[in-house]
């Protein structure tokens, strides 16, 4: 069934159901329209390929036969297509040879006779007629591309093409590719290359966009060009893409792949041209595969008399661009009017009705459009060829211009409707469009045409928006008449009523600044005098303050040269200017800035330098030597607050410190020098080491000018007993390594000086053996950003145990070397080697820690 009619009358059927009913109908017989279209087309073109293959014919001369043949039976085009293809059983047609020269003879033997030597032996067929019979006949039976791929690997596997792998890629509407086939290849590549994008280097695509076979034979020039199929491309020494052609279109790509390393002869390239032909019909097939020898038609108007020596019109196949739907005007009106759309400058477009079984107009279909005719849709030209009114743009339906179109072809009186708004949503967007239309009777057709009034609407919108968003507007001056004209945006940006009316150019922009006014005056004379253009920024001043404006300006002249014309324009530019003045400043003060804090730095280092020198070589004090090693952070302008100190005392005991000031800087320098030489003082003149840090702590708290913090180690040695005493006020453990084996002291009680009144500090004991190395230094050697301070400790035993194990005094330059980064010390670093060579008789018998 093609059709299911509906009426109107039927009872208890609501309106809008019947006209739902109407549509699907409509759509139906269009979709079964559309089937049998192509399955028409494609029966045509594979007996067609196959008629050529047998006979070696052009497609014209095949195309002339099969129509000659269905004359001569008295049947129907694709009827005798069909029995080309053998799917019916007929009686033998003689072949079709054509001879030098164009004269077509008809031979009385069937297709397969071939002409006897005179030694009475008949021979073989020919290689290339009989492969490609074979394969005619095995693609007449093919269901799909896949099927398709599989037969042609089958019968080009052999001689002579011997192909080793077959492709087939469908062309999409976007112009890219899609595997529709594949045989030889393998899975893995036929999954690697399922879809190929439309881009360059795919030969391919290559085919398809010229239509040309492409034969690549040099796998290393080759691949310079393309990217070849396969792992590895090598594998494949020769291939050939070749185009198949549908309905004057190229529509799929067929690949022939080989391994053997030597190129197609031109027997073998004719063969595979051949071969692509008869892919056409097999590819476009699709599932119809019973041939319409006797189908019931539809009702509709009656079928067009032949004339006399033509095919029969439901059998043939319409050329290109030209309906072949039941009731469309005849093909030659049709492509008689789209001759003259085609020249025509404006919009205009062919509609045919197409009625109900009563006769009623149920909808119009497109026949024909001038190239400037354009839909809502982004549709141009013959693509709209085809279209229903209805079904592309249902908000038609009920309007005035419907119904102008129903009195037209009625009366015959042209219809000329007033301006109305279409609306429509595409693509989630609701679009209006003003149009005017008008529509002419044609026969039984109208030829409709229309101007649309909203591009300059749209157009001058689209200009406000720019002047608005660019706060910008364009100005014109007519030096002859004195016209002025400005854009109402130039009002806004020059901080001027409207009222008050443009300013000729001698008076323009306005109050210009008096530092800009020489510069800005010598460009405009400029322009007027030598019709140099002006691109200058000006500064003026208006009601709400100074505005920074920028101004583009071109001099048109006439024949002899003399400016007659100004045109340009003029944009706020104060709110960039603005912005590019105060990062001048900004980067001006940086620069200062850093410029004091450069000469801050080099005062301190230079202080440091004095109150903190660096001993050049290891220090004998008693039986220790003392290794001391300080490196300044990398950044150059902060200077720390690092200290140390290393010292005889009288009565033959060693002062040993290292501290930590917190902060950088002149301040931190300062602090330093005061707790470096108080503390000194104090442990050399009697007091205890828990005694100096509570006081130390006091002299922190009272600083006037700033509130420091700092963090100490505190040890006196006795070289009688080889005993280090020592306090704590914060500061990381000192580590000890003996016998190969690194381990942290245990702290004894004590707090940061400098953050509270009444901190409480304890002493520890440590004995020092032969070969002990003892490591004082300041956290700037185990911090890292982002880091625990626990993975800092344990990098810096893992690093000791390997450099100080050893008997001797070690390096601190490559214990440095492997616990700081390059480029990324971020605090100042002090460290103190304490050693006990191992030389040195043992004191006493020690424990490895003692604590009071």
């Amino acid at each position: 069934m093609t059709s299911e009619p509906v009426k109107d009358e039927d009872a208890g059927v609501a309106p809008d159901v019947v006209a739902l009913a109407k549509v699907v109908a409509t759509l139906r017989a269009e979709n079964e329209r559309l089937r049998h279209q192509a399955s028409t087309a494609a029966v045509l073109e594979r007996a067609t390929g196959l008629l050529m293959a047998r006979s070696g014919c052009s497609a014209a001369e095949a195309h002339e036969e099969l129509s000659r043949r269905a004359r001569a039976e008295g049947r129907t085009l694709t009827e005798e297509c069909w029995i080309a293809l053998g799917d019916t059983p007929q009686a033998a047609h003689p072949p079709f040879v054509p001879v030098q020269g164009g004269t077509d003879v008809l031979h009385s033997r069937s297709v397969t006779d071939v002409p006897v030597p005179e030694s009475g032996t008949e021979p073989r067929p020919s290689s290339r007629p009989a492969l490609l019979g074979d394969l005619s006949r095995a693609l007449t039976g093919a269901s799909c591309p896949q099927d398709v791929a599989e037969r042609l690997l089958d019968h080009l596997a052999g001689p002579p093409v011997r192909a080793d792998a077959v492709l087939l890629f469908s062309r999409t509407v976007h112009d890219a590719l899609e595997l529709a086939g594949h045989a030889g290849v393998g899975a893995a590549v036929a999954d690697q290359w399922r879809s190929v994008p439309p881009v360059s280097g795919i030969a391919a695509l290559d085919t398809v966009r010229r239509g040309e076979a492409i034969w690549l034979e040099d796998p290393a020039q080759d691949a310079q060009r393309y990217h070849l199929i396969g792992q590895p491309p090598q594998k494949w020494r020769t291939r050939a893409w070749l185009p198949v052609t549908t309905g004057g279109r190229v529509t799929a790509a067929l690949g022939v792949l080989r391994t053997m390393d030597a190129p197609f002869d031109e027997d073998v390239r004719e063969l595979l041209r051949s071969v692509a032909r008869l892919c056409a019909g097999s590819l476009r097939a699709g599932d119809a595969r019973t041939p319409p020898l006797r189908r019931d038609r539809r009702p509709g108007p009656p079928r067009r008399p032949v004339r006399s020596g033509a095919p029969e019109a439901s059998g043939s196949v319409p050329a290109a661009g030209q309906p072949d739907w039941p009731g469309s005007p005849e093909a030659g009106t049709a492509a008689l009017v789209q001759a003259v759309f085609d020249v025509l400058p404006g919009p205009a477009i062919l509609l045919t009705p197409l009625r109900s079984p009563a006769g009623e107009v149920e909808d119009f279909r497109i026949d024909a459009a001038a190239p400037q005719s354009v839909d809502v849709a982004g549709r141009r030209g013959r693509q709209l060829v085809g279209l229903r009114v209805l079904e592309c743009y249902p908000t038609v339906a009920g309007a005035d211009v419907w119904h102008g179109y129903l009195r037209a072809l009625t009366t015959g009186t042209p219809y000329e409707g007033e301006p109305f708004t279409y609306e429509e949503v595409t693509a989630g967007l609701r679009q209006r469009s003003v149009y005017s239309v008008r529509a002419v009777k044609l026969g039984d057709a109208l030829v409709v045409t229309w101007a649309g009034h909203d591009d300059v609407a749209r157009q001058q919108a689209l200009l406000a928006d720019l002047q608005r968003l660019g706060n910008l507007g364009w100005t014109d001056w007519n030096l002859v008449t004195g016209a002025i004209t400005w854009s109402p945006q130039v009002h806004a940006v020059l901080d001027r009523d409207a009222e008050w009316g443009p300013l000729p150019l001698d008076a323009f922009p306005g109050d210009v600044v008096p530092e800009d006014a020489p510069d800005f005056t010598r460009a405009l004379r400029k322009l007027l005098e030598t019709g140099t253009p002006v691109d200058h920024q000006v500064r003026i001043t208006t009601r709400s303050g100074v505005r920074h404006l920028r101004v583009v300006a071109e001099a048109v002249p006439d024949a002899q040269g003399t400016p007659v014309e100004v045109h340009g324009f003029v944009q706020d530019v104060t709110a960039q200017r603005t912005a590019e003045l105060a990062l001048t400043a900004s980067r001006q003060a940086v620069l200062a800035q850093r410029n004091v804090l450069q000469a801050e730095r080099t005062v301190a280092a230079r202080l440091q330098h004095a109150l903190l020198p660096l001993p050049g070589q290891s220090l004998n004090l008693g039986d220790l030597r003392v290794d001391v090693a300080y490196l300044p952070s990398h950044d150059d302008l902060n200077v720390g607050g690092d200290w140390y100190s290393a010292l005889e005392m009288p009565g033959g005991g060693i002062l040993f410190a290292v501290g930590d000031v917190a902060g950088h800087g002149i301040d931190a320098v300062a602090t330093m020098a005061q707790l470096r030489f108080t503390a000194k003082g104090m442990i050399v003149t009697g007091s205890s080491l828990t005694g100096a840090l509570q006081r130390l702590n006091t002299l922190l708290l009272h600083t006037r000018d700033h509130h420091a913090t700092a963090t100490l180690v505190l040890g006196r040695y006795d070289p009688a007993d080889r005993c280090l005493t020592w306090v704590q006020a914060g500061h990381p453990p000192p580590l000890l390594v003996r016998d190969g084996k690194a381990e942290f002291l245990s702290p004894p009680e004590g707090i940061l000086l400098g953050a509270t009144l009444r901190p409480s500090f304890s002493e520890a004991v440590c004995r020092i053996a032969p070969g002990d190395h003892l490591l004082l230094y300041t956290d700037g050697l185990i911090e890292r950003p982002g880091e625990h301070l626990d993975e800092g400790l344990a990098r810096l035993a893992r690093a000791a145990e390997t450099e100080l194990s050893a008997d001797g005094p070690g390096s601190l330059d490559t214990l440095l070397s492997r616990l700081l980064l390059p480029d990324e010390q971020g605090d100042d670093v002090c460290l103190l080697d304490i050693h006990l060579p191992a030389s040195a008789p043992d004191a006493a018998p020690s424990s490895f820690l003692e604590a009071t």
